[in-house]
């Protein structure tokens, strides 16, 4: 029994969990890095070598028009990486915005947000993102504006959970009976406290971000198509898997598949190393 409690110590499960961050953080980083790399000259079209399966010189095979498919998988999901990114780093604006007003204590303006989030909540998310699209012009632009408009209820509502519960300490209470003002009890108070809750939500908000844009840009209302994206690729492998060309669709959903449990690793294992009680809830 005691030889079964030592090895799974705190300490183990924390070098593990530390471990897991920076596999998951490497691997992330080697995509975006060598998406980044590659241009326009490394994705020539070559009708030659055109829907050639896994080979030693091409290891995803190639496509219609005889690009590379692991370099075009690369750089689509560098181009997610970054969509991503920047989409959930909007939302945690907008939900760190909603924050900031709850924060004042006002009941009638709590009422107006939860209002808000629960009319968000009733409009279908995929839809709400297609239209916001569109709406802003597609492309790069209209992406990351529709996933922050569409991703940002339920980090808010997380955060607002975490100052309700703070607003009742005796720290606050005693700043506002100095007459500190709202905005300085929730920068000095408020936000140290909610900002793990913000960074993890931060992280988990990233894979999300990923899939819907992959799902938008499948459907053609996201990227454009002459735009590297892992969407647009898989929606191409479409009209040649009859065909039997089963590796332009395999390998890119392949490679999305670990890249979204890799972030979604990450920011479980960042939540349990800035909370290490989660592990035994």
């Amino acid at each position: 029994m005691n030889r079964k409690l030592i090895g799974k110590s705190p300490m183990s499960l924390r070098k593990k969990t530390l471990i897991e961050i920076g596999l998951a953080i490497l691997f992330v980083a080697f995509i975006f890095i060598r998406g980044a790399m590659i241009n326009e000259g490394d994705l020539s079209i070559d009708f030659a070598n055109k829907l050639q399966g896994p080979s030693l010189s091409h290891i995803f095979g190639t496509d219609q028009t005889g690009r590379d498919m692991y370099l075009r998988t690369i750089k689509g999901l560098a181009t997610s990486i970054q969509i991503g990114f920047l989409g959930s780093l909007s939302a945690l604006l907008v939900a760190s915005v909603f924050a900031l007003f709850q924060s004042f204590g006002n009941k009638y303006l709590d009422k107006v947000i939860n209002f808000i989030i629960d009319l968000s909540l009733s409009i279908p998310h995929m839809m709400v993102l297609i239209l916001v699209a569109i709406a802003a012009g597609r492309g790069l632009r209209g992406v990351i504006l529709g996933i922050g408009l569409t991703h940002w209820t339920g980090l808010t509502r997380l955060l607002r959970g975490e100052i309700l519960a703070l607003k009742d300490e005796n720290y606050i209470k005693i700043s506002r009976a100095m007459g500190k003002s709202r905005l300085y009890i929730f920068k000095n108070h408020i936000l140290p406290k909610i900002f793990p809750q913000m960074l993890v939500g931060l992280i988990l908000l990233f894979p999300h971000a990923i899939l819907h844009e992959s799902a938008i840009s499948f459907l053609g209302f996201g990227l454009s198509l002459s735009s590297p994206s892992i969407g647009i690729i898989l929606s191409e492998s479409m009209k040649y898997l009859i065909g039997g060309s089963w590796h332009l669709a395999f390998f890119p959903g392949l490679l999305l598949c670990f890249l979204v449990f890799a972030i979604n690793r990450l920011g479980e294992d960042v939540k349990h190393l800035l909370d290490p009680y989660s592990y035994h809830r």
